[in-house]
Parts: C-alpha cells; sequence; structure tokens
C-alpha cells in the first residue's frame, strides 16, 4: 500500500506537468497571436502565473526529496526535480524567443498598416488635387467666358458710339452745308443791294426781298432743324 508521502509526490508531480503542458500551450499561442500588443500582454501575464506555480510546486517537490528516509527513493525524487527544472528553463527559453517572435510581427503589421493609411491618404489628397485643380479649371473657364463677354459687350457700345458719332459728323457737316449756302444768299442780296442802291423805292423792295428771302431761308433752317416732323 503506497504511504501518504507517495501519494504527495504523485500529487505534486502531476501538478507539475499540467502547469507545464499549460505554459507550453500559452507560449504556442504568444507564437500565434496576430495582436494587438495588449492581447500579447495578457498571454504573457498568465504565462508568469503559471511559472510561479509550476516554480512553487517545484520547490514542494525538492522538500519532499529531502524528506525522504531512503536514500533510493530521495535520489529518484531529486533526479525528477532536476528535470523538471531544466524543464522549465527551456520552456523560459522558449518563452522569451516566441515573445520576439511575436513583438516582431506585430511591429511589422502596424508598420505595414501605417503604409497603407499612408497610401490611402496620399490617394485622398491626390483626389483632392484633382478635384480642386478641376474646380479651379472651370472657375477660370468660366471667367474667361464672362471676361469674354464683357469684352463683346463693350465692342458693341463702342460700335454704337462710333455710329452716334459719325451720324452726329453726318448732321455737322449738313448743317455747315446749308450755312454756306444761306451765306451765298446773303452775299446774293447785299450785290442786289448795291446795285439797285440808287433806286430808293426799288433798293427798299429788294432789301425787303432780300430780308423776307433771308429770313424764309432761316425759318426754314430752323423749322428744318427744330420741328423736323412738321
Amino acid at each position: 500500500m503506497a504511504s501518504s508521502a507517495d501519494v504527495h509526490v504523485r500529487i505534486c508531480g502531476q501538478e507539475i506537468i499540467k502547469y507545464d503542458l499549460e505554459i507550453k500551450a500559452l507560449i504556442q499561442d504568444i507564437r500565434d497571436c496576430p495582436g494587438p500588443q495588449s492581447a500579447l500582454r495578457e498571454l504573457n501575464s498568465q504565462v508568469k502565473e503559471k511559472f510561479i506555480k509550476l516554480r512553487l510546486r517545484i520547490q514542494d517537490l525538492e522538500q519532499m526529496a529531502r524528506e525522504q528516509d531512503r536514500e533510493t527513493d530521495r535520489q529518484a525524487i531529486q533526479a525528477e526535480t532536476e528535470s523538471q527544472r531544466r524543464q522549465m528553463l527551456s520552456n523560459q527559453t522558449a518563452w522569451r524567443k516566441a515573445n520576439l517572435a511575436c513583438k516582431l510581427a506585430i511591429d511589422n503589421m502596424e508598420k505595414d498598416e501605417l503604409l497603407r493609411g499612408a497610401e490611402n491618404q496620399s490617394t485622398r489628397q491626390r483626389k483632392a488635387t484633382k478635384e480642386s485643380l478641376v474646380e479651379t479649371s472651370s472657375n477660370i473657364t468660366e471667367s474667361l467666358m464672362s471676361i469674354s463677354r464683357m469684352m463683346a459687350e463693350q465692342v458693341k457700345q463702342s460700335e454704337d458710339t462710333i455710329g452716334t458719332l459719325a451720324t452726329s459728323s453726318r448732321t455737322v457737316q449738313e448743317t455747315n452745308e446749308e450755312f454756306k449756302n444761306m451765306t451765298g444768299t446773303i452775299h446774293l442780296g447785299r450785290k442786289l443791294i448795291l446795285k439797285y442802291n440808287r433806286r430808293e423805292l426799288t433798293d427798299k423792295l429788294l432789301i425787303f426781298l432780300a430780308l423776307a428771302l433771308f429770313l424764309a431761308t432761316v425759318l426754314y433752317i430752323l423749322k428744318k432743324r427744330l420741328f423736323p416732323f412738321i
């Protein structure tokens, strides 16, 4: 029948094996961890707890070895203790390597995300720049069309002004011609007055006729200028 000490040794050994397997499983989870850093920290926290429990159970097993009465039992338990201690050190080494590999993978992934984000931002900026250039080009085109319309209106106004000046010039020329004609008529009247100066009645008649002709001419010009519709 197994003694109480043997039972405790077996229970302690089973717990050590259980913690060892749990640590190995957590180390594999760390290798496969896709991130983020918070998930990695949570896994590391669990591994630390398991290592603390494992170390305590190995110490318990070592203490049990010293309490054994038979040398063979003591040596067997000490050998198991050393084996478990070496396994624990191996797990610690594997744990550190898994952490390094996982951190490197997470860093690379974050860098890739940053690069993709920068590329997306650059693409959005190029799109925004292109839209801005299109809008600017459209505004410039509208401005040029507006300037063109204004220039066309100015040209039309200039043409109308030139036409008005040309009409006014023709009117002035016609008026000058009429005044020239009137001047010739006055000269003719003066000659008639001089010719018939010796004859008072005739002269007066000629003067009256000349004046009447002059007045008629003036009235005609004034009528034509002031009342063209009559």
